[in-house]
Parts: structure tokens; sequence; C-alpha cells
């Protein structure tokens, strides 16, 4: 595959413009793996089976928890995981083969846990499109995770799925801000445009969930009640969120991040993410990691329940079926 240059997307169309520099062009890598889907055990997450098409995201989301991923590459945490990509275009092939094996449990796949996969390289590779298509063909459940109304593009795979219930969207929408956005996730969508993307997929029944997350301190905490009272106007069943975690190498960056874009509030924001994390950058534990621990992670968690509840969300789960599942028939599933 080409270099790629532009894909419309906002921080391109102002390159150029008011001081904004021309973003590095994305170099992408063909990786191939032996299997696509990977396996945890967490108790405080809510799947245990994931795929990731891609290795680092084009967004550039500065607090991106997968970021030392790439040091495992040699690479940097950094702009290498902004710009300097991997696909894997056997994924769909490699589902086919995992879902045929007998040892296959029948539990909801999630994708878009390590990094998006509706991110802009998506338009020429089509690999989540791809193993969207052997998901549907197997009746097999699947959870999605984005920021980018690219998602829009697999909205007819997305509608048949749905009326099956073997699909549940999340879209993150961090903040309203044009201006903070742009900053936080320089190539993902405008806000707006994921608030939409929530609209059209509900419209379409698709059941959409909206994550608030991360929720920065001093930076995206006083959006918290508005953001939530959007994404239900949008049609969201749920919202969700989780504090700024700042593993390993994103620490860092993130002060970095701090000291370019807001130097007059960094010591603070840095002082109550410790506050949080437990006098640290970040908790690795298992419970307290999602959701902090002390006094602002508790005025954080009020607001936000005092949140869903005017905004009328109840908690109920989106349910995804198990029981619909059909292994694939050799190389081609049949028809009927």
């Amino acid at each position: 595959m080409p270099e790629r240059t532009s894909d419309g997307d906002w921080l391109d169309a102002l390159a150029d413009i008011d001081g904004v520099p021309p973003r590095r062009r994305t170099e992408v890598t063909v990786e191939s793996p032996r299997t696509i889907i990977s396996r945890n055990n967490s108790p405080d997450i809510a799947f245990s089976q994931s795929i990731n098409a891609y290795r680092g995201c084009e967004h550039g989301c500065i607090y991106c928890f997968a970021r030392p991923t790439h040091a495992y590459h040699d690479l940097s945490p950094g702009l290498d995981f902004e710009t300097r990509l991997f696909a894997k275009p056997d994924a769909a092939t490699l589902l086919r083969k995992e879902l045929s094996k007998k040892s296959h449990q029948v539990n909801p796949i999630a994708m878009g846990t390590n990094t998006d996969p509706y991110q802009p390289i998506e338009r020429d590779w089509r690999i989540t499109r791809q193993c969207l298509e052997i998901l549907w063909e197997c009746r097999h459940p699947v959870y999605i995770t984005t920021k980018s109304d690219r998602i829009l593009r697999d909205i007819d795979l997305l509608t048949c799925m749905a009326r099956e219930r073997l699909v549940a969207v999340m879209i993150s929408v961090t903040s309203l801000n044009p201006a903070t956005a742009r900053t936080l996730e320089p190539r993902a969508p405008h806000p707006l445009r994921r608030v939409e993307a929530i609209r059209r997929l509900a419209d379409a029944g698709i059941p959409v969930v909206a994550s608030i997350s991360p929720i920065v301190p001093a930076i995206t905490d006083h959006e918290i009640e508005d953001i939530v009272a959007r994404v239900a106007s949008a049609g969201a069943r749920d919202a969700s969120y989780i504090p700024v975690r700042l593993p390993h190498e994103v620490a860092p960056l993130f002060r970095a991040w701090l000291e370019e874009h807001y130097p007059d509030r960094a010591a603070k924001v840095m002082a109550i993410i410790h506050d949080i994390r437990g006098g640290r950058d970040n908790d690795a534990n298992f419970g307290s990691r999602m959701r902090g621990q002390g006094v602002w992670a508790d005025l954080i968690r009020t607001r936000f329940q005092k949140a869903r509840k005017r905004a009328g969300f109840t908690g109920e789960r989106v349910t995804l079926r198990t029981d619909l599942f059909r292994r694939p028939e050799g190389d081609q599933m049949s028809l009927f």
C-alpha cells in the first residue's frame, strides 16, 4: 500500500493555515500474525476476546494507553505510534480459520480495544469491514469501540447484525469543544461528527453507548454534564467513563502536552491525577484503574451518575446473542 497523505480529517484540512503545521505522512507496514483473536482474563474488562486489525493509530490521541505497545517494535510510543502503523490484511482469513475450530468459545469479540478499527487507513485497507463480514456470516456477536464516524460506512452490515442482536457500538466523545478535541485527539473526527454518528446508528436500530473517556481533570471534566445530555439526545442507550490513565511512556508524553497547551494549569492537572491514582501517574490495579480513588474520583463519579440519571439512562446492559453462531464451512459459507 502507498503512503497516505490527507484523509480529509479536520487537522489535515487546517495544515498550513493559522500556523498549524502539516502532519508527517503515514507509513504502513504489513504484519502477518499467526492468529488474530487475542484473549484476556482481566476481571474488570467486559470481554474475554478481541481483534485488533492495526497496530498504532493515526488519531494521535495524546492520552492513548496503547502507545507503549509500539516500544515492543523498537519504535517511539510518541510520533511513531501515530505515523508508523502496522496493518494485518490476513485478519479476515485468520478469523475464519479460528472460528472454524471446535475449541472456539462463542463469546462477544471486541474490536477497538487497543487501536481504533475505524482510523483513517481503514478507508483503503478495509480490514475491519472484512472481519465484520466474517462475523456476520458466522452470526458471531461483536462489540465495536471507536471515536470515528467512519463506522457509518459499514452501517449496512451493522444494521443486519443489530436485527439479530449481534452487535453493540461504543463511540467515544471526550470533549464537545473543537479546540480542546483538536489538541487531545488531533486526527480524530470532529466531536459533532461523532455525536451525529451516534444519532444515525441509533436511528438504524443499532445499540450505541457513549464513552466519555478519558475524563481529564481541569481540562475536560467541566463538560461531563453537557456531553451526557448531548449523547442522550442523539439516541445513545447509556454512557460510561474512565478517568485518564498514564501508563509507562504515556506519562511523559502527556506532561509535555500539558506544558505546551495548558502551561497555566499543568501542575494542577497532574496533582489531581496523582490524587485519583493513589499518588502515582498511573494505577494498574484491577478495578481501581477504571474508576480511580480518593476525593476527586468520588466527585467525578457523583457528577457522572447524576448526569446519567437526569439524561434518563437506566444502566440496562446491551446483551448480545451467542446461540446463533454457525461455524464456517470450508473456504466459503453456505448461502442458506
